[in-house]
This record gives structure tokens, sequence and C-alpha cells, in this order.
């Protein structure tokens, strides 16, 4: 569920409000085991959220620092390549040798 997290910080564009409510509601969803919540915690999980996301973005918006900003696209494909890397070309289904 947390692996849906992305760093948010210090991207050229800025990370977008939807970027840093999606990272919000993951959070939420993972503290409070809960992908939907019932009827009766949907205010808490809701109201929840939106502290977590105007936090987030109240953090973004005060660090600072020297590195120069990552590209998205650039940071994408590297996450890209480490995942080919660790789990390899897709399996193919088998289909082939039973036509052969």
């Amino acid at each position: 569920m947390c692996r849906n997290i992305h760093q948010l910080h210090n991207f050229e564009p800025p990370a977008t409000e939807d970027e840093v409510r999606a990272a919000a509601i993951q959070f939420v969803r993972k503290v409070s085991g809960s992908t939907k919540p019932s009827h009766a915690n949907a205010d808490a999980f809701d109201r929840a959220v939106e502290e977590i996301a105007e936090a987030t973005q109240r953090l973004l918006d005060t660090l600072v620092t020297t590195a120069p900003p990552k590209n998205r696209e650039v940071e994408a494909a590297k996450a890209k390549e480490r995942a080919r890397q660790r789990y390899g070309a897709p399996a193919s289904s088998g289909r082939d040798s039973l036509t052969a």
C-alpha cells in the first residue's frame, strides 16, 4: 500500500495538490488498515486525509535544499529500470509452447 507514496520534494514542477492528497490518502489507508472506511468512520478518515495533506503541503513549502530539482520523467525511468532489474521481464504465459 505505501509503495504508492512517492517522494514529492524537490521536483520541477513542484508537487501538485492532487499528488499531495494522493499521498495523504495512502498514508491514512495504511495507518487505519482500511482502503475504504465504513460509513461510521468516513468523517474521521476524510478529516485525517485533509489534515495530513495540509501538513504535507506545509512541509514541502518550508523544506530547503541546495540540490538541483529532479525531473519527473527521468526519475520515473530510473524507477522503471530498477523494477525491471529486480523483477525481470514479464514471464510468458506458456501458450506458445502448447501450440508448437
